[in-house]
């Protein structure tokens, strides 16, 4: 199977646009308007449609007649991400760390190395963390006025948004808090790579994954009861099931995946909520909104705009247009969310929108067999650090003309900088 080359069409919507990173929803909106779908290129470079209804979302996450590796598809593809991300330049030897991990898996693949971490985010389990996240975020929050400026400005992202949810992960996988600082770094290189200097990406991950065969060496020779020792032990005694690379890109995944989506939605969603006061108002006066305030934060500002992309292993008609076998369909998530046949006056932030309505009504963390493992433990980061912030900071507010500052990641909804004044 090969690739087609980058498209030179100039009807294509392009997601490495910097305007579609920073603000999709326009994007999106008019893809809506001229009937829910349109040719794109990809942040892979590479040719795909987009689809931007809940309806049609939910059939590409979530039916067995669209996969994530295209060898699973018969015959020839219209693009692999794998040659595309060669063909940029990232090193072959590391490309299989950006294209193999469990989120890019299907069927018996993705359930062998689910099925290896899922006891890990059980709700029973997550449950039993909340007092360690309840005293990590009243830990950064107490520090918060120190680290603020003579105004009383100071950057939730660096000093909040973020190391929340990296400690928390942190402890989970075994990573030690010497080594945090390093995963950050590389976390940040990687998800800003510039086309135009494919070294500083393959230089991020190849530190990354030795830093990582260091960390299963030393559980070799001295085991833990921690996340990353458990898949040592289930990788030196299943007989070869799980091989090396696959237990290196698993915890490159965990780590990443498991702190860089979750400080997304804190970020945006405290933006989210300190630019509507009525909003953080009410849940200043009742606190048992919280829950539902953190499903509209996934809603209207969740961190995945976009979800990665799927062939179609035959012909599919989706409400909105038609898949050929062998072709790339993009499920928009940010569309899906802001689909008002589903979610009515959808540019509307309400943090009561979801209070006692069972289930997730948007598709914040995916949906089918790809759904979030982490799912309840995001949820719990989300409702114990903004219910952390009201309750130390109840007149917490933005600073006109200081931010916050989007970051320009295609297919992400990101922060740089969230100046508040405590």
């Amino acid at each position: 199977m090969t690739a087609n080359p980058p498209s030179a069409r100039d009807d294509l919507i392009d997601l490495r646009a910097p305007g579609f990173a920073t603000d999709p929803f326009p994007v999106i909106e008019r893809v809506r308007a001229a009937g829910g779908s349109a040719p794109a290129l990809f942040v892979d470079t590479m040719e795909a449609t987009l689809f931007v209804d809940d309806e049609d979302v939910r059939t590409i996450l979530g039916d067995r007649r669209f996969v994530l590796d295209p060898a699973n598809v018969a015959g020839e593809v219209t693009a692999r991400r794998s040659d595309a991300l060669t063909g940029l330049g990232i090193s072959p030897d590391l490309v299989t760390y950006l294209t193999e991990s469990l989120l890019d898996k299907d069927a018996e693949d993705h359930t062998r190395l689910r099925k290896l971490v899922s006891r890990t985010f059980t709700v029973r389990r997550v449950n039993a963390m909340r007092p360690a996240v309840q005293e990590i975020a009243d830990e950064l929050i107490a520090r918060l006025p120190e680290l603020a400026d003579g105004d009383g400005v100071v950057d939730l992202m660096p000093h909040f948004a973020y190391p929340l949810p990296i400690a928390v992960i942190c402890d989970l996988v075994g990573v030690p808090v010497e080594e945090r600082p390093a995963w950050r770094s590389w976390s940040e290189r990687l998800s800003a790579f510039d086309p135009s200097r494919p070294e500083l990406m393959n230089s991020a991950l190849g530190e990354m994954v030795e830093h990582i065969r260091g960390m299963l060496a030393a559980r070799r020779a001295e085991p833990t009861d921690d996340l990353l020792g458990a898949l040592v032990r289930a990788r030196d005694e299943d007989g070869g099931r799980l091989s090396e690379s696959e237990l290196i890109t698993l915890v490159f995944t965990l780590v990443i995946a498991g702190h860089e989506t979750t400080a997304h939605l804190l970020g945006n969603g405290v933006r989210a909520l300190l630019g509507h006061p009525d909003q953080w108002g009410m849940l200043r006066e009742d606190p048992g909104l919280l829950p539902s305030a953190v499903h509209e934060m996934l809603r209207y500002g969740g961190t995945a705009v976009i979800a990665k992309a799927r062939y179609a292993v035959e012909d599919v008609e989706l409400r909105s247009g038609r898949v050929a076998a062998g072709a790339r369909a993009i499920a928009v998530i940010g569309g899906a969310n802001r689909d008002p046949r589903v979610h009515p006056e959808p540019q509307r932030f309400d943090i009561t929108r979801h209070h006692g309505r069972p289930g997730e009504a948007h598709v914040g963390f995916g949906h089918g067999v790809h759904y979030c493992l982490g799912a309840a433990l995001a949820r719990q980061e989300g409702e114990i650090g903004v219910g952390a912030l009201v309750s130390a900071h109840p007149d917490l507010s933005l600073v006109p003309g200081r931010g916050p500052r989007p970051g320009a990641v295609p297919g992400a909804l990101r922060l740089d900088s969230l100046p508040v004044r405590l």
